[in-house]
């Protein structure tokens, strides 16, 4: 009985959170707004980038990737969906892909790793 119990108020939770996160896709471009404790200061830090993968969807364990260039180096990072670091998430554009898992864009650089903007 209470573990049903548990179950009930953790999916209710989850959704609660879920709905602060507007609904992305691979291959769209998303601001990630993480909060960074350094000491005895926190902060809010923006990792803009692509998103190119979302891991266990529907489950709690959701995560996903998000991949971005600074200053010609790639840098990937996972970011789980219902992390109380993840301050705010904004949808800058939507991207027109026809794939779930976007590793082709680790071999392209410049305009080949382009993601054409769904309309």
């Amino acid at each position: 009985m209470s573990e049903q119990l548990i179950n009930i108020v953790e999916e209710e939770s989850s959704k609660i959170a879920r709905e602060k996160i507007p609904a992305f896709a691979p291959g769209d471009t998303i601001n990630v707004h993480y909060k960074i404790k350094e000491g005895n200061k926190e902060r809010i830090q923006q990792y803009q980038g692509v998103v190119m993968q979302i891991k266990n969807k529907g489950t709690n364990g959701e995560s996903f990737t998000v991949r971005k260039i600074a200053s010609g180096v790639a840098v990937e990072r996972i970011f789980p969906v219902l992390s109380p670091f993840i301050d705010k998430l904004e949808l800058i554009r939507r991207g027109k892909v026809r794939r779930a898992r976007l590793y082709f864009l680790r071999g392209r650089k410049g305009k080949a790793a382009r993601i054409k903007e769904k309309l």
